[in-house]
């Protein structure tokens, strides 16, 4: 190689690793992604492909903009809670407690003492605050982790009864029987599909049966010819009844007639209530268990219990959201429909195109077939893969040959945002989609 070879002027990788940006890239990344990106973009020096004095910059450009693979999206389908985009999105109370969670903590300590404490004390007793119904509490690391904990602790190598009506998949091919199955408990499947009634839960109770289960339709409806049982009169036949309210409501809401919640699943006679904290109640993915103190108390003496646990940052988000402003989930829910029309008509003015009615809806298996009137700004169908492809990425809904953009759940502060980001995919003509 001559003296004059241009490859003799590509930089190292300590004195790029120097340099203000780097340093504070891999502050950032950490040092094997900072060097990798250098290495490559030396590695196409070499070749010939960029010149030398582009390493620098192309290693750059290369580094990844965020610290995590997960891109954030504007949620445009109007459906609020949805499973697939994360289901609730935090508040900024809980975010800022997350972050207070992340380094050394009393999650179980208590600092007057020195000694152990019980673990995230704080956030249980600010669940049994918003549901004064509940003897005790406890959180778990899902809904379907708080269900399986309750029928072990309750039912393991007996019999739990439960409605044929209610043997529901709760979604990606997870269904209740074999989650019940996996507990050792046995299941008991009394009634039909359509109707089932309290003497057929009479008739089925007996020496081995350790629980009842009734378990909230979330994510479909029967109609027609129906029957259930009422929880009072199930709590009158003299065993525990396990109720799985599935979308973590705590308290009634009006807008949401048919949707059970905790405080009068307790009053009605359920022994404890399951329930998610990802869904209705807007904070992190949890599981709550809330009812009779000694039940509760079984359930968290369980060796299940401990591999089920959830972690301080978990503990931290769910007390923010439980004691701090109405989190994004509910005002999404209750959102103005005269202010969300006034803003979908601005995007749509900016962009030249047309307002259409457009219905939404809760998500998550909350209220199925419950509409939440609304608007969307109609676009050609194509442009849903160029929104998911920008940045930042927007998920929209495609239907009827048309993509709807939907403003229920975007942010008011990101409405400058998302006109950028549908001009940038209208400006792809739809070419790659």
């Amino acid at each position: 190689m001559s003296q004059t070879d241009p490859r003799r002027r590509i930089p190292r990788t300590d004195s790029l690793l120097a340099e203000p940006a780097f340093a504070a890239a891999v502050a950032r990344h950490g040092e094997a992604l900072v060097k990798g990106a250098i290495t490559a973009a030396q590695q196409r020096a070499r070749a010939g492909e960029i010149a030398p004095e582009e390493v620098g910059s192309v290693a750059q450009a290369a580094l990844p903009t965020r610290a995590t693979t997960l891109r954030p999206l504007l949620n445009a389908t109007g459906v609020v809670v949805h499973t697939n985009i994360g289901r609730a999105p935090l508040s900024q109370a809980a975010i800022e407690a997350m972050e207070a969670a992340a380094g050394y903590v009393d999650v179980e300590f208590d600092v007057e003492t020195g000694a152990r404490a019980r673990r995230g004390r704080g956030t249980l007793e600010a669940l049994r605050e918003a549901v004064p119904d509940a003897g005790d509490a406890l959180v778990v690391n899902n809904g379907a982790a708080a269900l399986v904990l309750a029928t072990t602790a309750l039912a393991a190598g007996r019999e739990v009864v439960v409605s044929r009506g209610e043997m529901v998949e709760i979604g990606d091919g997870f269904r209740l029987p074999d989650l019940i199955a996996s507990t050792g408990a046995r299941l008991r499947e009394v009634g039909t599909t359509n109707r089932t009634t309290v003497r057929d839960y009479a008739d089925a109770i007996g020496p081995d049966t350790g629980c009842i289960l009734k378990v909230h339709p979330s994510n479909f409806r029967v109609e027609g010819f129906t029957s259930e049982a009422a929880l009072e009169e199930l709590a009158g036949l003299g065993v525990p009844v396990v109720m799985d309210i599935g979308s973590g409501l705590l308290r009634p809401d009006p807008m949401l007639p048919e949707e059970p919640d905790a405080t009068t699943s307790l009053r009605r006679g359920a022994t404890v209530v399951t329930a998610s904290g990802d869904k209705l109640l807007g904070g992190p993915q949890a599981g709550l268990v809330l009812g009779d103190a000694e039940v509760v108390e079984r359930l968290r003496r369980h060796p299940l219990a401990r591999a089920l646990r959830v972690d301080k940052l978990t503990l931290a988000a769910l007390e923010a959201t439980l004691r701090g402003p109405r989190p994004p989930v509910t005002s999404y829910l209750h959102a103005d429909a005269g202010v969300v029309r006034q803003r979908t008509e601005a995007l749509a003015r900016a962009l030249g195109r047309e307002v259409v009615d457009a219905a939404g809806a809760v998500g998550g298996g909350g209220a199925p077939g419950l509409e939440l009137p609304g608007c969307a700004v109609e676009l050609p169908d194509w442009c849903a893969v160029a929104l998911r492809r920008g940045e930042p990425g927007v998920v929209a809904r495609v239907e009827r040959g048309r993509c709807l953009v939907d403003l229920r759940c975007v942010p008011t502060e990101s409405d400058d945002e998302l006109l950028a980001a549908i001009r940038a995919a209208l400006a792809t003509g739809g070419v790659g989609s």
